[in-house]
């Protein structure tokens, strides 16, 4: 990021954005793959929650045959709606996409909270809410899960005022892999407050809210197409919400806020579901491989988890220190720093040959540690 210095312009700024922080991103595997000297395809990336088998193959045969990148695409993105409602079995009038469930996050919030007003993020999760929240000048009341990262239903009851608009679940939730059982979700949309069930990881658990959705008109589920089928890189999400909601939103977004490439990717996915599942069965069971041999492990100390990666206390050793020298080896892993993760690292759940790199380094490098 570069400096920031004083100049005639910024006493226009708006003086809260210009200490905003923003959201630390992963680092470049072409950056750091540049300053070891070895080669992109020799960076083992397991710190963002991405699907490392990668998309259908009928995403690149459709992109390669595609030829009106020069139109606009659909505003009302009518045909992938109506292919959502067959995989979701909501109508397709209760369907909104964004950029990522990330912008849908964004514009949730534009939608419920005015400044000043209050939402609820169970933390430890997806730092998006927070983010979102902070620039639209909302207060974000954090209620922390307890010892095992499982939400607390009393203390959410307990922080919920006049002023709560919204209250964001991540389900399973990133960054602990920790499921919250439906029956404690359904007792959250008992509270009357608008409820954001975040199912990004929907395709590992196989678990959805969607159902409570007949009965609480203040539960909405949120969904992407980055983990389970692969399309982190083209940014696309979708919603599901009451239809007064997704009306609205409807009216809020951009017109054309998922980009061709993305749609036709979404389409295709949607007509490969088979091979794609097949890829999050290797996953899960990569996944469980991992922990068990995490568990093996006498300095480090896994969380179950029910998505993609794996959430690990380090019972010895310093965690920033342990992701640079993974790093150093050429293998991304994410580190945190706030208090509650002071000292964890989530490893993303790779292909067998990768986790197999992971582990060799890992038994190296606590080897060496006191």
């Amino acid at each position: 990021m570069m400096e920031r210095t004083n100049t005639d312009i910024d006493r226009f700024l708006r003086s809260e954005m210009t200490v905003f922080k923003g959201y630390a991103a992963c680092k470049s595997p072409e950056v750091v793959a540049q300053r070891l000297g070895i080669q992109v395809a020799d960076v083992v990336k397991l710190d963002a929650n991405e699907n490392n088998y990668g998309a259908s193959p009928r995403v690149a045969r459709a992109l390669a045959d595609f030829t009106y990148f020069n139109i606009y695409p659909d505003a009302a993105q009518t045909e992938v709606r109506q292919e959502l409602e067959h995989y979701t079995k909501v109508p397709a009038e209760q369907i909104v996409l964004g950029a990522g469930s990330d912008q849908l996050i964004e514009l949730i919030l534009k939608l419920f909270a005015a400044p000043g007003d209050e939402i609820i993020n169970l933390g430890p999760s997806f730092p998006m809410y927070s983010f979102y929240a902070g620039l639209g000048g909302n207060k974000v009341v954090e209620v922390a899960r307890d010892e095992n990262f499982y939400v607390d239903i009393a203390s959410i009851r307990r922080a919920v005022s006049p002023k709560t608009k919204l209250i964001f679940l991540a389900n399973p939730n990133n960054p602990t892999g920790t499921m919250t059982s439906f029956e404690d979700v359904r007792t959250l949309a008992e509270i009357g407050v608008p409820l954001v069930v975040d199912e990004a990881y929907f395709e590992f658990t196989g678990v959805t809210a969607i159902p409570l959705m007949k009965t609480y008109q203040n539960v909405m589920v949120l969904r992407t197409f980055s983990k389970w089928s692969g399309l982190a890189g083209l940014r696309v999400g979708y919603g599901l919400f009451p239809p007064l909601v997704a009306d609205c939103l409807h009216s809020i977004r951009d017109p054309y806020n998922v980009n061709i490439m993305a749609l036709i990717a979404l389409k295709e996915s949607l007509r490969d579901i088979d091979y794609l599942m097949g890829n999050v069965d290797k996953i899960i069971q990569e996944r469980e491989r991992l922990l068990l041999r995490f568990t093996e492990m006498d300095w480090l100390k896994p969380y179950p988890s029910q998505s993609n990666f794996i959430l690990c206390d380090l019972l010895r050793g310093d965690a920033k220190q342990v992701q640079q020298k993974l790093e150093d080896k050429g293998i991304l892993v994410r580190h945190y720093a706030d208090a509650r993760l002071k000292n964890c690292i989530r490893f993303s759940v790779g292909k067998p040959t990768e986790s197999d790199k992971l582990l060799t380094a890992l038994q190296e490098i606590g080897g060496q540690i006191k």
